[in-house]
């Protein structure tokens, strides 16, 4: 893989890379949503394989609780059912952590390429292994990685509770009243900023991450009106579609139920639910996801940042100190040395 840098951490506008993408907009997010369908396709068949796991468990512990109460003492079918959650969180959050997080972040490097320069590695590279070179050069291991990312999500969410704007993202005069509603769609959208930093962060391609995931909060700072009014129409839309998936994934949903023993018979909704959040964690999520980042990248292009969001960042946020404490403290991965 070619080594870029794009980074200008001295300059007032701390970054030149290119944008082959500029399109903001649902057509156009799905177009690059189809060039990456392999990652969604895996990150499916990750999500739907844990959903199947998930009424397999469900139908052995609850019954196995049922039957060991029923049939030796209520106690011990307590402790199965006590045991069998234990054991299914603990899965559940490594997958979630690891598998799926890993997926996430090279799906989100091979978007970043595609919107910067409309090829992967020069047209040299598979996606997968582009995606997987690019997080573990940059990064070096998940955990500092996963732990970043956490930072950026601490400070954003920190930065979109002191908003003093929202009733003026509401573009129907006199509906003031819906300041709070938009608070909370706002919220929501916090997840889509987050990794739109990281899009940020490896385009800028600085040897430091840590800089430049700061310098990509400022710039988001900057940009939040815009954003925000992307990210708004973004998130309303994701519950429109997510709950038409829900409707249509009723169907199997009842099925599936119906051949689950006695106490789980009546858990088609929640069977639905399942597999609805299936659809919109691999297809529908990513979409979106492209829609703010494309208008990120064109917001922030050859814009001077302005370090009086550094002051106030740090003002509101501990978690902001932590993350420019990390730029001092990084130390960039060296190479394996070769045998």
């Amino acid at each position: 893989m070619e080594t870029r840098t794009y980074s200008h951490p001295d300059q007032a506008v701390r970054h030149n890379y290119p944008l082959a993408n500029r399109e903001v907009g649902f057509s156009a997010a799905l177009r690059l949503l189809n060039r990456t369908m392999p990652y969604a396709i895996v990150r499916f068949g990750i999500l739907l394989g844990v959903s199947v796991a998930t009424i397999v468990w469900a139908a052995l512990t609850v019954g196995g609780a049922a039957f060991l109460g029923d049939k030796i003492h209520p106690w011990i079918g307590y402790g199965w059912l006590f045991a069998g959650v234990g054991a299914f969180g603990f899965a559940w959050r490594l997958v979630l952590r690891y598998a799926l997080y890993l997926v996430k972040c090279g799906h989100i490097a091979v978007l970043t390429e595609l919107i910067t320069t409309d090829q992967i590695g020069n047209g040299t590279q598979g996606m997968f292994s582009y995606g997987k070179e690019v997080v573990t050069k940059k990064f070096g291991q998940v955990n500092l990685l996963f732990g970043l990312d956490l930072l950026i999500h601490g400070v954003v969410k920190a930065f979109n509770r002191s908003l003093d704007f929202i009733a003026a993202l509401i573009p129907i005069p006199g509906l003031n009243s819906l300041a709070a509603l938009v608070n909370a769609v706002i919220h929501s959208a916090t997840t889509f900023i987050d990794e739109t930093i990281l899009s940020y962060n490896l385009a800028r391609a600085d040897e430091n991450p840590w800089r430049s995931s700061q310098d990509g909060i400022l710039y988001y700072c900057q940009n939040a009106k815009e954003i925000l009014k992307t990210a708004i129409g973004v998130v309303i839309l994701d519950k429109v579609l997510t709950m038409a998936a829900w409707i249509l994934c009723m169907v199997p949903a009842t099925l599936i139920a119906g051949a689950l023993p006695g106490p789980l018979k009546g858990a088609t909704i929640v069977i639905a639910a399942l597999f609805a959040w299936n659809i919109r964690a691999a297809f529908l999520q990513p979409l979106f996801l492209i829609m703010i980042i494309i208008k990120f990248h064109v917001s922030a292009e050859n814009q001077e940042i302005n370090l009086e969001w550094d002051e106030k960042l740090s003002s509101i946020s501990g978690k902001f100190k932590q993350l420019k404490d990390g730029i001092g403290s990084w130390k960039a991965p060296t190479a394996e040395p070769q045998s």
